[in-house]
């Protein structure tokens, strides 16, 4: 397998990692004519109908399950018998960044399920012993873990930010599990070799949060100020995304998590070298850190206007080895592509089983 890109590159690749009624109801407001024949693998989606970003505000009533290490809140939307989409969300986000993806891919016939990540929203750790701990693998396990908590055998996979790494991870460590994959800026796989590499000095100043919480008072900080620090990060990673205060509150709510602080810090801690991982998970991540190619069918977004740090897609295409495209998504759209461009991520999700 070859390395994961050139020093100069990787510092792309260290931030990004994860009411079924409502939302049909929701689903065919939307005005689509006809689902999908709904069998599981087998049906094809109708063509989507439009919508404009910020048309639903709610993913419908929230589900329970104990899944591995945690009790996880999910959202689910369509029919129980369809192919099946996990969409997963990054930081500092949550399920709401697919608010409008989710009954769009419901109303075509898809059994949409979007988690919280351990650390947000209603997402419990199930034991006061377990580490608190926000390594890549980690994030992963728990998605293996939630599709067999369901009993999903297999899955078409969607994320940005922590939630396209968790998909990226699952592609390449379980094959057998994702049938295809949308990944929002790329191949987001990398080590803590990687992250532990000097670069130069305006590439270190886009990573000024990971140093402030690599210090007990950006722990300190981040957990006093975390909705002004989120609404902050939001701002510069999305520029051009005119976002309401009502739109981040709802959002926002997913961080009081008592566990979220813990897991966000370890997470960018462990990417520097600063915190331990646990043993156990140290056969995944030396797998992880030689930069698995990954073979399933996928498509790679892009917004034009995204300001967080991201890859440019040469550096990155020959990660993927099966059917492969990559989109520009234009319209000043930043880093939170699937809530400010809904459409084009949905359209990406139908098309990424024919590209």
């Amino acid at each position: 397998m070859s390395k994961i890109n050139p020093p100069e590159q990787i510092d792309q690749h260290r931030r990004r990692f994860f009411g079924a009624a409502a939302l049909t109801v929701a689903a065919a407001q939307l005005g689509v004519i006809g689902a999908a024949d709904a069998q599981t693998g087998e049906a094809k989606p109708a063509r989507l109908p439009t919508v404009k970003p910020g048309t639903h505000t709610s993913l419908g009533e929230l589900k329970q399950i104990d899944a591995g290490l945690l009790n996880v809140g999910y959202a689910e939307a369509g029919p129980a018998d369809g192919p099946v989409v996990v969409l997963l969300h990054g930081w500092p986000y949550d399920i709401h960044s697919f608010a409008d993806v989710a009954p769009l891919l419901a109303s075509a016939g898809y059994r949409v399920i979007v988690p919280y990540l351990r650390g947000y929203g209603s997402t419990r750790l199930l034991s006061s012993g377990t580490v608190r701990n926000g390594q890549p693998s980690v994030v992963a396990l728990d998605g293996i873990a939630l599709m067999d908590a369901l009993k999903i055998q297999k899955a078409t996979l969607g994320g940005f930010d922590w939630g396209a790494r968790t998909a990226n991870i699952i592609a390449a460590l379980w094959p057998e599990r994702c049938k295809a994959m949308v990944s929002v800026s790329g191949y987001l796989i990398g080590g803590q070799a990687a992250g532990k590499v000097p670069l130069p000095p305006a590439a270190e100043l886009q990573w000024w949060y990971q140093f402030y919480f690599a210090t007990e008072r950006g722990r300190a900080g981040y957990d006093k100020y975390r909705h002004d620090f989120s609404k902050l990060i939001w701002q510069l990673a999305s520029p051009k995304w005119d976002f309401d205060d009502a739109t981040f509150d709802r959002s926002a709510a997913a961080f009081e998590n008592p566990d979220h602080v813990a897991i966000v810090i370890h997470n960018y801690r462990w990417r520097l070298g600063l915190a331990e991982g646990e043993p156990k998970y140290d056969e995944l991540e030396n797998r992880l850190a030689e930069g698995p190619v990954i073979g399933v069918p996928t498509i790679t977004l892009e917004g034009d206007a995204n300001g967080a740090p991201h890859p440019e897609p040469s550096a990155y295409a020959k990660k993927f080895a099966g059917k492969y495209e990559h989109r520009l998504i234009k319209g000043g759209i930043g880093h939170n592509l699937p809530q400010e461009a809904p459409q084009a991520f949905a359209e990406a999700i139908v098309d990424v089983a024919e590209i």
